[in-house]
């Protein structure tokens, strides 16, 4: 699992380079509208391991930025990973974790805990790096220091590092030793591997960074957005980048797209040693990400309020036994949804949850169960802005719901890069209350009661209120 990788990289005619990962789009599932349960890392990783939406599992924003009374992973569910643990699978956890705060991975069912946190990956880190200098010297560097009053940061940059002696190296360094254990072995196996790339700041070495033109890397088609009829506070962060040059943005996305060329090359090694042990056909490999990165879609990169495709749409490919190969579905499916779905997949016992289903059924015959996945929702409570969005998609439709200001509407097949806003043309008003309707019956059937109850006169901010699902849309 990647952290802040776009699912559009994944495109057949996408500039970014990623040979392994397309070898494995060849020969399983590639998910083409799979989505995240929340556009940042601590509350989507903690949908992913509990099957839950956030509002249920009770971590809402990234952990380390708020108290430690609050964002508090409930442990009301088991995690799917104790379901294998209890089936017999020997498991294991590398890299960022950025679930919950105590990092003691053995309670949630990884057997072995290689967390950045962890003394086997900083004892790792040290062995490699002992002939290395912490700091790195970088050829190529942009820094961001907009607004005045702000921290100046490394925004992107190109590094003397290879990718084996930094952070990614050293976590896939770990899981490949797991590897040739558990694979000289008899018993099942499960290896998470989770790097911190390529959210920004957007990091690369030189060779890397040298696969790629900068001048033919295009800006996104809504790259010039003015953010007409969106919430005021998408144009307040744009603000941040409004002195970034063209040829800056061009720069941003090469270190982006060479950062996971790197992922890819080291995914290739992890995937070469199942396949040298002749387990490739014994063993389910999937690719995935948290959440996106906006990468300049509508003048704003990273991830948060936007509630973009860009953020939403995430990668997602899965092969091995029982899977299609080389098909590319348009099921959309949440990232919640893997863990039931890998359960069924090895027959283990499900985790019972409200939130999630299995789509193992999609994996299995691609196209005869498509029509039962066109719905979704994510939700999004504005990190330390403290904010409140919804969204839902419907088959083409997206419906955002921004309790704090405009509400947003999109026929993404009409528009893609969602460049109109629909929600206020008179014309759309029935499709945007069928849809209003179809969040307030998300939020009621999952139990998002601080949502669903909002009844208080000054809280009534949705074109329709709750009560309408007693009417018949």
């Amino acid at each position: 699992m990647t952290d802040q990788m776009q699912g559009r990289v994944l495109d057949p005619q996408h500039p970014c380079q990623t040979p392994n990962m397309n070898r494995l789009i060849h020969k399983g599932v590639r998910f083409k509208n799979a989505y995240p349960a929340n556009a940042v890392c601590s509350p989507s990783r903690a949908s992913l391991m509990t099957g839950l939406l956030p509002h249920n599992h009770g971590v809402l924003h990234v952990i380390h930025n708020v108290d430690s009374d609050q964002s508090c992973l409930r442990d009301t569910h088991p995690h799917w990973a104790q379901k294998l643990e209890v089936a017999g699978y020997k498991t294991g956890y590398f890299g960022k974790w950025h679930v919950e705060r105590s990092n003691k991975l053995e309670q949630f069912g990884w057997q072995v805990n290689g967390t950045h946190a962890s003394e086997l990956w900083q004892q790792r880190q040290k062995e490699i790096s002992v002939n290395n200098p912490v700091q790195q010297t970088f050829s190529l560097q942009r820094n961001l220091d907009e607004p005045p009053g702000y921290r100046e940061s490394i925004f992107y940059g190109v590094t003397d590092l290879p990718p084996e002696k930094r952070n990614m190296g050293v976590t896939v360094s770990l899981a490949e030793d797991f590897l040739q254990e558990k694979l000289a072995a008899d018993d099942p196996w499960c290896c998470f591997v989770s790097l911190k790339e390529p959210h920004d700041p957007f990091i690369c070495d030189q060779s890397a960074f040298d696969l790629y033109e900068v001048d033919k890397i295009t800006l996104p088609p809504n790259a010039r957005d003015d953010l007409h009829g969106r919430p005021g506070i998408y144009r307040k962060a744009a603000r941040v980048w409004q002195n970034f040059t063209d040829q800056e943005k061009r720069e941003a996305a090469t270190c982006y797209y060479a950062s996971i060329t790197e992922i890819d090359q080291l995914f290739g090694k992890l995937v070469d040693l199942v396949e040298t042990n002749d387990e490739s056909e014994n063993t389910i490999i999937i690719i995935t990400s948290d959440h996106g990165e906006l990468l300049g879609a509508h003048g704003l990169y990273c991830k948060n309020f936007s509630a973009s495709e860009e953020i939403y749409n995430i990668p997602l490919v899965i092969s091995g036994p029982g899977c299609a190969k080389g098909i590319a579905t348009d099921a959309r499916v949440g990232l919640h949804d893997l863990g039931p779905s890998l359960l069924e997949l090895v027959d283990c016992e499900p985790i019972d949850v409200p939130d999630s289903r299995s789509f193992a059924s999609i994996l299995r015959d691609p196209k005869s169960g498509e029509h039962q996945f066109t719905k979704g929702f994510a939700e999004y409570y504005g990190g330390r802005m403290i904010l409140t969005q919804r969204v839902i998609w419907n088959g083409s439709w997206k419906f955002v719901f921004n309790g704090f200001d405009f509400d947003e509407l999109y026929n993404l097949d009409e528009d893609p890069y969602e460049m109109t806003n629909l929600a206020e043309d008179p014309t759309y008003q029935e499709q945007l209350t069928k849809m209003t309707a179809q969040m307030w019956q998300v939020a009621n059937e999952t139990n998002d009661h601080s949502l669903f109850n909002s009844q208080y006169p000054i809280l009534r901010v949705a074109s329709v209120g709750p009560l309408v699902l007693n009417e018949k849309w």
